[in-house]
């Protein structure tokens, strides 16, 4: 089996640089046409230039593909929107959406700015989610579509200095969960990419020798997975360093404890029971979590 996207649209944002030029020029060579997405700015999000965007479109052209630069900024709606019109009166569709297009400010929490907390949410969040509506109702119609947020470990796990940017790397997750959901019916699917790579984003933090080995081409390998006609849906693809992996989020069984019982003492004095994973279940609607509970309670009060 050879994954190809002969025919389909792929829109990739911050792929002027790194993971995204990475991304736009495999699903270049594998056939599709790509809106290459790139605001130009530094690492910090500061700045502007529409020649990394450039570039990229020039090597898939160089290549033989096809591609178009644009310098939307994805924290602004109205970018957003007129990128994706650029897209459709370019090629007619949108088939794929890759949101990778991110920004870092990192300091301890206390030495934090709400600006800097704020900015970084704006683009990484916001930015994912002003994407995905531009091309939500399109897909509906179209009746096909594959989303890709990129989330973090450090969202997943947490890293220190890095409040902001976890914050809205676990958020992206949340807006895969529901919106997997609502997109299913009319063949749209909702991923996750939790990437690690050896581009600017890490320079200072890794060596020599790890970025060499932590390369964006096997970050795209699982990206491409994600992209085609048979991905999954409401997966979190971890990839790096040619390793990869799937994170889960479980829900222990619990317990239950009777009304009389219901105390935070109580609460604390069954926590190993409530930690306890077997029986551990990952769920795929939050209703499913109202349902346990109340039936364990139904199931207390139906044995009195």
């Amino acid at each position: 089996m050879t994954i190809r996207y002969d025919e389909q649209v792929a829109i990739v944002t911050g792929a002027g640089n790194g993971l995204g030029r990475s991304h736009a020029l495999a699903l270049a060579a594998r056939g599709a046409k790509v809106l290459v997405n790139d605001l130009g700015g530094a690492v910090d999000g500061s700045g502007g230039s529409s020649a990394a965007a450039l570039e990229t479109v020039a090597m898939i052209e160089a290549a033989g593909g096809e591609a178009i630069a644009n310098g939307a900024n994805v924290a602004v709606k109205e970018d957003v929107d007129a990128m994706v019109a650029q897209a459709v009166e370019q090629w007619g569709r949108v088939d794929i959406l890759v949101n990778n297009a991110g920004i870092l400010r990192d300091k301890s929490f206390t030495k934090m700015g709400m600006d800097d907390f704020q900015l970084v949410v704006d683009v990484h969040l916001m930015g994912s989610a002003n994407c995905t509506k531009a091309v939500w109702d399109l897909m509906r119609e179209q009746g096909y579509g594959r989303i890709v947020m990129t989330t973090s470990s450090s969202g997943m796990y947490g890293n220190f200095g890095q409040a902001n940017y976890g914050a809205a790397k676990m958020a992206v997750v949340g807006l895969m969960n529901t919106l997997c959901i609502e997109g299913e019916k009319y063949n749209i699917k909702v991923n996750c990419l939790s990437p690690t790579a050896g581009t600017r984003m890490l320079e200072g933090l890794i060596t020599e020798e790890q970025s060499d080995i932590m390369t964006v081409e096997s970050v795209t390998a699982g990206l491409l997975t994600l992209c085609d006609k048979d991905a999954p849906n409401r997966s979190i693809l971890c990839a790096g360093a040619g390793g990869f992996a799937r994170t889960f989020i479980y829900e222990t069984d619990g317990i239950y404890l009777p009304p009389e019982q219901q105390t935070p003492e109580n609460v604390r004095a069954n926590i190993e029971a409530i930690e306890n994973p077997e029986g551990q279940e990952t769920l795929v609607g939050g209703f499913q979590q109202t349902q346990k509970f109340v039936t364990k309670a139904v199931a207390h009060f139906q044995k009195k």
